[in-house]
């Protein structure tokens, strides 16, 4: 089998600097879409939930869109919510018995490349009718976001920010959506024209992603810099020593005029790093709870 990460392990530096930039909810408004009207019905339906469907909606609604867990592969974050309402009192109280999808959490502790290639491999291997309807599950969410999610374009100010920062850096999309729709959305909208590499979680995590990148174009730390919308754009960042510049959920336009007007230029002059970065990720590390809204009296969670 070819290697689905070669893009990134072979990229040839063109300029000094190194731009990785998350797409859905980063780059494009599709999170909302892609998890109210995709992502949560295809859970319920797939995985039988309709008598509790109030609740998984929203632990769905919260894990993919309101938590930390934002961002996170499916297949990590359907085991969130899965384990959100085994907890939930509501759920316990009607009796309910959540779907054992043991072979699925197995699968996912050895799996580099959580996808689905790799889970029909394994499905080929071992017939294992949980591994079975996990991908079948998967696809479904493909072919519901395939159907349901077109026309939705970039944020204000990223086309504007893609022109400045790729006169100065190499560009790539670091993300752990499916290539193929990360190919259709950015060429759909004509900015696939501005980066090097769509990596998307066939090739890997977000930090394996950046980490290939690095090492094939012999990028210094300070000057790889992620932009992202979650806490696992956060992370894979910092597991490169590169920087990171966060697009807020909910001021999402507000932060790339920002990375525009001003981040962008801090970076490239150097001048990022310290006390800019800090606070930024200071502000944006309050937006995303890790405790379920259901918790708190009083708290909705959108």
């Amino acid at each position: 089998m070819s290697d689905p990460a070669i893009a990134l392990k072979t990229l040839k530096r063109e300029k000094d600097f190194l731009v990785c930039i998350d797409s859905d909810g980063c780059a494009f408004d599709a999170m909302e879409i892609k998890h109210k009207e995709c992502f949560a019905p295809v859970i319920i339906r797939e995985w039988g939930l309709q008598a509790i469907s109030k609740y998984a909606r929203e632990a769905a609604e919260f894990v993919n869109l309101y938590s930390e867990w934002r961002g996170a592969n499916r297949f990590p974050a359907l085991f969130k919510v899965f384990d959100l309402l085994e907890d939930r009192d509501e759920v316990k109280n009607r009796g309910f018995k959540l779907p054992d999808i043991a072979a699925l959490r197995k699968w996912a502790e050895t799996e580099p490349n959580l996808a689905n290639p790799a889970l029909e491999e394994a499905v080929k291997k071992t017939g294992d009718p949980v591994l079975t309807r996990a991908l079948k599950w998967s696809k479904a969410v493909n072919a519901t976001i395939s159907d349901m999610v077109h026309g939705v374009p970039p944020f204000p100010y990223v086309r504007e920010s893609l022109e400045k920062i790729t006169k100065f850096a190499d560009v790539i999309v670091v993300s752990a959506t499916p290539g193929e729709a990360l190919v259709r959305e950015w060429n759909e909208h004509g900015i696939a024209k501005y980066v090097k590499v769509i990596a998307g979680q066939e090739m890997g995590t977000k930090t394996a992603h950046i980490s290939y990148a690095k090492a094939a174009g012999g990028y210094a730390d300070d000057h790889i810099i992620k932009l992202g919308d979650a806490l696992g754009d956060l992370k894979a960042a910092k597991a490169n020593n590169a920087l990171f510049n966060p697009i807020n959920p909910g001021s999402e336009d507000a932060s790339w005029k920002r990375f525009l007007e001003e981040g962008a230029d801090k970076f490239f002059k150097g001048e990022f790093k310290g006390a800019y970065e800090d606070k930024l990720i200071e502000d944006f590390k309050k937006l995303l709870p890790s405790t379920p809204p259901w918790k708190n009296k009083g708290c909705c969670c959108g």
